[in-house]
């Protein structure tokens, strides 16, 4: 679980860098022609994102209290996608936005609930 989280992790970063540079490939583009596919982009990406370090995390620290590790991997989360929905002002090719942030954040905030439902039924 490891592993896969951290090849998410580089999927996504690829992703975040592509549309820095307007590069991002045809099929990815399409999503933001969608109603709302760049909102529905930012909530599944960082969702699953967060799900899968949640994952791995309660694996890797199997004292620690899943609700702990939860909040832990939240807060560093939202630290990064915000910074990250900050530095877009800085690129010509992105446009900064509270409802990409807000999407994001209910993403992490929804699979990290759902975290904690896998982790109890197993």
């Amino acid at each position: 679980m490891k592993w896969l989280a951290i090849l998410f992790a580089v999927l996504l970063l690829l992703i975040i860098v592509l549309a820095d540079m307007g590069a991002l490939p045809h099929f990815l583009r399409v999503w933001k022609d969608l109603p709302y596919g760049d909102k529905a982009g930012h909530f599944i990406l960082y969702g699953i994102l967060t799900l899968l370090v949640d994952l791995a995390l309660f694996r890797s620290l199997p004292r620690r209290s899943p609700k702990r590790v939860v909040v832990m991997i939240g807060l560093i989360l939202a630290v990064l996608i915000g910074l990250e929905e900050f530095s877009q002002q800085y690129f010509a090719n992105r446009t900064s936005s509270l409802t990409d942030l807000i999407a994001s954040y209910l993403g992490a905030i929804f699979f990290s609930w759902l975290a904690l439902r896998i982790v109890r039924r197993s």
